[in-house]
């Protein structure tokens, strides 16, 4: 089983490194934009609870609701400014997710590219005399051609459905800040 793993990836020759970087760059991204977007670094529920009830504002320190709070209180005349604010912390949360979509679309074309590069060298050892290839080395080579795409739909799958998953989860704390930004800008209006 790990000789054929190491027979895929020699397979998928030179361009085993772009999919490589595309492979990290996906993990890294999952993992920090997971671990980004928590509850608690977004809308934790102290916080969330105080300004539902109207209560004095305390708690989720260091968070995008916090920071957001943070910002309506220093310009509580301007409630123009906060709502913008809350966009840029919006467009902040979805820092990195855009990459998945290249990533997403960009693997499989470079295993896709890999599969002609080794199909183009498999053909090319055909024997000028006979026309003919040797039937072991052939389809072995044909097999081994087909692993860069392989490879590249493996890397694709998670980014396709990663990047779903985010951009989802984006878009339900965006629609949980415009509801909280209400009331929020109602309070410094009462003030």
């Amino acid at each position: 089983m790990f000789f054929a793993v190491i027979d895929i990836f020699k397979g998928a020759d030179v361009l085993i490194y772009p999919l490589a970087v595309c492979s990290i760059a996906l993990v890294f991204i999952l993992v920090e934009r997971g671990y980004a977007l928590r509850s608690s670094a977004i809308l934790p529920d102290d916080l969330v609870d105080a300004i539902v009830a109207g209560r004095p504002i305390s708690g989720g320190a260091h968070s995008v609701l916090s920071r957001i709070v943070a910002f309506s209180e220093q310009h509580p005349a301007d409630p123009d400014a906060t709502k913008a604010f809350a966009r840029l912390e919006i467009v902040r949360m979805e820092r990195g997710i855009p990459y998945l979509d290249v990533i997403y679309a960009g693997a499989p074309l470079i295993g896709l590219t890999g599969t002609v590069w080794s199909l183009i060298r498999v053909f090319s050892s055909i024997s000028g005399e006979s026309g003919m290839p040797d039937p072991a080395k052939f389809t072995s080579g044909v097999s081994l051609a087909l692993s860069a795409t392989v490879i590249g739909l493996i890397i694709a799958v998670p980014a396709l459905v990663g990047g779903g998953i985010l951009q989802r989860r984006v878009e339900k704390y965006a629609a949980q800040i415009d509801v909280l930004l209400e009331r929020i800008l109602a309070r410094n209006s009462a003030k």
